[in-house]
């Protein structure tokens, strides 16, 4: 009995602390930006995307889709897919000539994706 009661007495003497006033913390991105960046890192986040974004990035001129199902062992519908996926994110643009697509990074996203690509390595 002793050492409940003295247990009770050390958690009442406890300082009370209201919720989220212990520490001042640093201004946390908004909301949007927060989803919008959590939307690019989904995209991202496959090791095909990734591959093709190098790929792409260190092409010279805009590589013909044709090109990509051998290099990654993955189908034509697959690569479609992925590509699918960058395009809508904005990270790249796509050129026809006749039945072929030839992809390209989107001009001015060479620079994010090279540090993108650094950072992640």
């Amino acid at each position: 009995m002793y050492f409940a009661t003295m247990r009770v007495m050390k958690l009442l003497d406890l300082p009370v602390r209201t919720r989220g006033v212990c520490c001042d913390l640093p201004a946390a991105i908004s909301d949007t930006k927060a989803q919008r960046l959590a939307g690019a890192l989904r995209v991202l986040a496959d090791p095909a995307r990734l591959q093709i974004l190098d790929i792409l990035r260190q092409a010279d001129t805009p590589v013909c889709i044709c090109d990509f199902p051998d290099r990654l062992q993955l189908s034509q519908p697959t690569v479609s897919h992925h590509m699918g996926k960058l395009k809508d994110a904005g990270l790249v643009e796509v050129t026809k000539k006749g039945i072929w697509s030839f992809y390209r990074l989107r001009p001015g996203s060479e620079a994010r994706v090279q540090a993108l690509l650094e950072a992640l390595s």
